[in-house]
């Protein structure tokens, strides 16, 4: 096992590590969809949310590789935290992931149809939010605060991290964005959100794999 898993594995889930900073990022974060509530844009509340349940998918997913392997999680956070949720999750990542979609969504032009650079203009922000995304990773790796253990997640190799690790995040949330059908958007936001909640509670709470 790597020392950031070990690491990471130390400060799992300890509430001693809590300290008063979460409470003004959580009233950010508050304020972020009050004010979307407000003008009731739906659209852009479920998009976000969406991006934020895609989020902790994501995270289970790699807490498991560390159960599986023994040795890493494809990205693990083992730096100082507040609150490390899962080993490649803190509190402070989380709330950043659970504004982010609404951010990258309102940047979408009204018309899907505009093109820019020749491209979708939802394609354009894909990819374009995807590699401004693997580029902020990469700083904070450099920075020791992200580590990635596998050669195939790491730089230069970077391009994976932007396949997987980001453009599903942003193909989510803007087809929730833009599909017309309300219920369709309610669904899949439910759907992520409930596998998420079966994940933690069966692999977390459980069988304590994560």
């Amino acid at each position: 096992m790597t020392d950031a898993s070990r690491a990471a594995l130390s400060i799992l889930r300890d509430p001693s590590d809590l300290q008063w900073y979460l409470i003004p990022l959580l009233a950010f974060v508050i304020y972020v969809y009050a004010v979307e509530i407000e003008r009731r844009n739906w659209d852009v509340i479920l998009a976000g949310l969406a991006f934020y349940g895609l989020e902790w998918l994501l995270e289970i997913l790699n807490a498991l590789v560390l159960h599986w392997t023994g040795h890493s999680a494809v990205w693990t956070a083992p730096g100082h935290t507040a609150f490390l949720l899962l080993v490649g999750l803190n509190i402070e990542i989380s709330m950043m992931f659970a504004v982010a979609g609404v951010a990258f969504t309102k940047m979408l032009p009204w018309d899907p149809k505009v093109k820019i650079l020749g491209l979708s203009n939802r394609w354009f922000f894909v990819v374009a939010n995807s590699v401004f995304c693997v580029l902020v990773e990469v700083l904070l790796n450099r920075a020791g605060l992200l580590v990635w253990a596998y050669p195939w997640w790491n730089w230069p190799n970077v391009w994976l991290i932007i396949l997987i690790g980001y453009m599903p995040y942003m193909i989510v949330s803007f087809w929730v964005h833009d599909t017309p059908r309300m219920a369709n958007k309610i669904a899949t936001v439910a759907g992520l959100f409930a596998v998420d909640f079966v994940g933690f509670v069966v692999f977390a709470g459980l069988l304590h794999w994560i």
